[in-house]
């Protein structure tokens, strides 16, 4: 990574990342894999899933420190330089929500008549790209035979992505965020990255979400 930073001369440049979370925490020389702090903005505890959806506030970290709360080694960029990408976050939640449904229900067996195309393990773990999302968010039939904490998280999931992660941002997007954590909840889903993004670190987000794109790239990497 530091060879192709050298190599775009990103010194000189300085320009903004926006990329999925892997591909920051290897710019900011975070540790990878399952860690206890993979949080580039604060101390949050991944591990501590109980605490997920009832603690909002957690300790900013002052610097990112080698040695220190999985910082391996010096950053190659700046935390302020670093943009949370809208898609990359769209698609986590679709994956936490795929993989709350009954694999033998009939949510789960209407994804796969619908995408015959993808295999099924993919579709079991819940790997989909922005377009067939949004194709989804048009699917009455497929709301149809969800259940009741199903449809209410699936929905809210729907008004965030259309009221806070596009080109949109509603005047109520705090409560929209805050009814898709209670459905994700509901459904017994763990808190992801993504979502402590959107639940703790909402600040850090741009007025317009939609102004930024990843897709190009989260096409590649899912494919």
């Amino acid at each position: 990574m530091n060879n192709i930073l050298v190599k775009v001369e990103y010194k000189k440049y300085q320009w903004e990342v926006c990329g999925d979370f892997k591909g920051i925490a290897v710019s900011l020389r975070l540790q990878a894999g399952y860690t206890k702090y993979s949080c580039f903005l604060c101390a949050w505890d991944s591990r501590t899933t109980g605490t997920h959806y009832s603690r909002k506030h957690w300790p900013h970290r002052q610097s990112l420190t080698p040695g220190m709360k999985n910082v391996v080694h010096k950053p190659l960029i700046k935390r302020s330089k670093v943009l949370p990408p809208p898609l990359h976050i769209k698609l986590g939640l679709m994956k936490n929500f795929v993989k709350a449904l009954e694999v033998k229900g009939p949510a789960f067996t209407y994804l796969c008549g619908k995408f015959p195309r993808l295999t099924y393990e993919k579709v079991i773990a819940g790997v989909f790209i922005g377009p067939q999302i949004r194709q989804h968010f048009k699917d009455q039939q497929f709301e149809a035979v969800l259940s009741g904490k199903e449809k209410a998280a699936w929905q809210s999931f729907e008004k965030v992505s259309n009221g806070f992660l596009g080109n949109f941002k509603a005047a109520n997007f705090r409560e929209l965020v805050q009814d898709l954590m209670g459905s994700y909840e509901q459904l017994g889903r763990n808190t992801s990255l993504k979502m402590h993004f959107l639940f703790s670190r909402m600040d850090f987000f741009p007025l317009n979400c939609g102004a930024m794109s990843d897709e190009r790239g989260e096409r590649c990497h899912v494919r």
